[in-house]
């Protein structure tokens, strides 16, 4: 090997922490796997890296980083709180983004303002207004969001906001302009709210990944992962971190294309927060906007095609009414997993599961993260439960015999995001069946007894043998099972969401996964219903083995679950290169006006090739300067036009509507200096997108 010659991947997940070392060639050297520690990153990435070769870690030229974190965040409905300045739109809008559901505790705030279709002003901008709400919000929020209605066809309301923003806190500001390129106000503002309130998360990654790297006298560019499956900068991701939302499957995607590549695939990445699906044709994964789809939000953001569920090895087994047994969304501790790194508590778990069963049994809660700004808005009794959780778990039913106010005090830290609660999970019924063993047995298989008292004594449900933990166990594991085929149909229906109403879906796809499961009461000799015979299952994640193989059987499909599997992710980040994309739209607001979206305002032409030469010469550079900013050494622009127009049969001529010119900057990212170039990837993704109309309203 010669100098400067390893790439580092690490993915860090919601459980584990992974790292792998590839060579040149793409070849796996080293792989390593360690927990994630929420409440100290480095601590987790620090014990990942440390099981690598030494001697490798001088001859590092890149280091690429993927995370499921945001992911993670917005299916848990976790974020950090942010406060939305809003130009120019209305009540109407806001609600149907839900965005007071994503604030969390900032603030959403209608500003007079906003332009129109042709990029005119509407109103003018109420700067004065902005700034009253800008003091007092301040100090309330951790970074501030700005969008404004037709703000893609003139940014000059959004950046005098946004310069307002930077004079009067220093705090991180995005605008909605920076971020998407299409029509949509309340999407283009409900992605506004994620990025803003996602800075801190990916701030505390970046920050911990440095540290560690320079710890160890590594000095490489270090670059992220984005739902595209693309690279970008640290510095860019920190800028407009939506747009690793999706990272994690998107590596994944990438990874199970590097270890084993497929042209017609399913790929299903499970973790322990989220199952991630993306579907390959002809060796291309669909890049689009409109199909991002993560838990129940449509972010505009451009990402490989995922459907997005909580449902992995740390998800919580539940009783859930009208159903009974149910698994996720939200995340927990698996018992096992907090009694191997807490020994202290199993004496707890064998009195509670010998002593009156409450809905609190099994319920212990350890800290995660607090931003600064999260911690200054504590109550006392908030404040308190965050030093209590720092000394270790709390638990939750013998704190609600002594403190009833703290116990809702560390309820409320939960709903933040800032505390998670342990639980009966997947991991810990797969503990108690002997497929797993990497953490407490025992602490899994109280917490499966003492589950099923619960789902017995407290809601009525189940007929498992007393002190029996593999009955309920394997219930557990049928469900998953079941919820993973369900799970894939409804991705495959899912090619394209707006069509399809979310809760048909599900009931389709609950129908399907019922027949192909055998548990339909439909005569099965009825219908033949079966996945296309020339697609595989690709299945990567560490409890891939777990249930895959069952999946595939019912089905009828291949399985491959790849060497180097459970790090997918990790190698998927260093097995790309650097995409950056741009569009400028060109519409005719009147006959033989041609106008041109410029980022500093609308540029008006009396002939149309004029206005789209003009507008390929602007996307070609905003996207070739995005391309720099994010860490590419070399860049290929291509130019693509998409035109809306129809033939006048009484003139026989063309009439033109709108046209939106894209171009695509490609390029290796930049190595360190004397390491040779970085190979790109088997294969680049496609892009698949449909014609916005010239509304904003959505």
């Amino acid at each position: 090997m010669t100098l400067s010659s390893f790439r580092l991947g690490i993915d860090t997940g919601g459980t584990y922490t992974d790292a792998v070392l590839l060579d040149p060639s793409g070849a796996v050297v080293s792989t390593a796997k360690a927990l994630t520690s929420h409440h100290e990153l480095t601590i987790g990435i620090r014990n990942a890296i440390d099981q690598l070769p030494g001697e490798c870690l001088s001859q590092i030229s890149l280091v690429s980083l993927s995370t499921t974190l945001a992911t993670n965040a917005v299916v848990e409905g976790r974020g950090t709180p942010v406060c939305l300045l809003l130009a120019g739109y209305n009540t109407q809008q806001v609600d149907k983004a839900k965005l007071e559901q994503i604030v969390r505790g900032g603030h959403c705030a209608l500003i007079p303002g906003g332009h129109d279709a042709g990029g005119s002003e509407r109103e003018s901008l109420d700067l004065e207004c902005a700034r009253q709400i800008v003091i007092d919000q301040r100090d309330k929020v951790a970074a501030f969001g700005i969008s404004g209605v037709f703000g893609v066809r003139n940014s000059d309301h959004e950046v005098k906001l946004r310069n307002l923003v930077s004079s009067l806190t220093g705090k991180p500001v995005t605008c909605g302009h920076e971020l998407a390129s299409q029509l949509d106000a309340p999407r283009r503002a409900l992605t506004v709210a994620f990025n803003a309130s996602l800075i801190p998360y990916i701030d505390e990654l970046i920050r911990a990944i440095k540290l560690i790297l320079g710890e160890r006298n590594i000095h490489a560019p270090l670059m992220m992962v984005k739902g595209d499956g693309s690279l970008i900068s640290a510095e860019t991701a920190l800028a407009r971190p939506v747009e690793t939302i999706l990272s994690g499957p998107a590596a994944s995607v990438m990874g199970a294309a590097q270890l084993q590549p497929h042209q017609n695939a399913i790929i299903a990445d499970m973790g322990g927060t989220t199952t991630d699906i993306a579907i390959i044709t002809d060796g291309l994964p669909v890049i689009s906007a409109k199909a991002t789809v993560i838990g129940a939000w449509r972010p505009m953001v451009e990402a490989v095609r995922v459907f997005s569920l909580g449902l992995g090895g740390d998800s919580e087994v539940r009783f859930q009414g009208g159903v009974g047994l149910a698994i996720g969304p939200r995340r927990v501790v698996p018992m096992s997993l907090l009694v191997y790194r807490y020994p202290e508590v199993l004496g707890t778990l064998e009195r509670q599961m010998n002593t009156t069963i409450s809905p609190r049994s099994n319920r212990f809660a350890v800290a995660l993260f607090a931003e600064a700004s999260q911690r200054k808005s504590f109550s006392s009794e908030e404040a308190t439960a965050w030093e209590r959780l720092q000394e270790g778990p709390l638990d939750v039913e013998q704190l609600s015999q002594e403190d009833r106010p703290l116990t809702r005090a560390l309820a409320r830290l939960v709903r933040d995001g800032i505390a998670i609660y342990s639980g009966f999970t997947p991991t810990d019924a797969a503990h108690v069946l002997g497929k797993a063993d990497h953490w407490s047995v025992r602490a899994a298989e109280i917490a499966a007894v003492t589950w099923a008292k619960q789902m017995r004594q407290i809601y009525g449900w189940g007929k498992f043998q007393e002190h029996d933990p593999e009955g309920p166990s394997a219930a557990v594991e049928e469900h998953m099972v079941h919820t993973i085929c369900a799970a894939l149909v409804s991705a495959c229906l899912a090619t394209d969401p707006g069509e399809t109403h979310h809760a048909e879906r599900e009931r389709t796809a609950r129908l399907f996964s019922d027949w192909i499961s055998g548990k339909s009461a439909v005569d099965g000799g009825l219908f033949s219903l079966k996945l296309d015979a020339a697609r595989s299952l690709v299945a990567v994640g560490a409890p891939a083995e777990l249930y895959y193989p069952r999946v595939a059987q019912n089905f009828k499909v291949p399985l491959s679950v790849p060497q180097y599997s459970s790090v997918a992710n990790a190698i998927g980040a260093v097995a790309s290169s650097v995409i950056q994309r741009a569009q400028v739209t060109v519409t005719q607001p009147v006959q033989g006006i041609f106008r041109v979206f410029a980022p500093d305002g609308p540029v008006d032409f009396n002939d149309l090739e004029q206005a789209l030469v003009k507008a390929g010469d602007l996307a070609g550079q905003i996207a070739h300067d995005k391309g720099q900013t994010a860490g590419a050494s070399e860049l290929r622009i291509d130019i693509q036009r998409d035109l809306d127009s129809v033939d006048d049969p009484d003139s026989a001529s063309v009439v033109f509507f709108e046209g939106r010119v894209k171009a695509t900057a490609t390029g290796r990212p930049a190595l360190t200096p004397g390491s040779g170039e970085a190979g790109l990837p088997n294969g680049t993704t496609g892009v698949k997108s449909r014609a916005s109309q010239a509304s904003d309203a959505g």
